[in-house]
């Protein structure tokens, strides 16, 4: 259950940075489309410590 977190929280946030950097440009899509997918592993793992124990 925590990798499956881990994936989903990480491929939505890419996805998410992409859709905001694909208005401006293809190297802006993929910079905070990077930057997204570190914010979701965050996430990811933050909701595996605090609720899936």
């Amino acid at each position: 259950m925590k990798k499956l977190v881990l994936l989903l929280s990480t491929t939505i946030f890419g996805w998410i940075g992409w859709w905001v950097g694909a208005h401006v440009g293809i190297m802006t899509a993929y910079s905070i489309s990077v930057i997204g997918s570190l914010l979701g592993v965050y996430v990811g793992v933050r909701i595996n410590q605090n609720y899936l124990i």
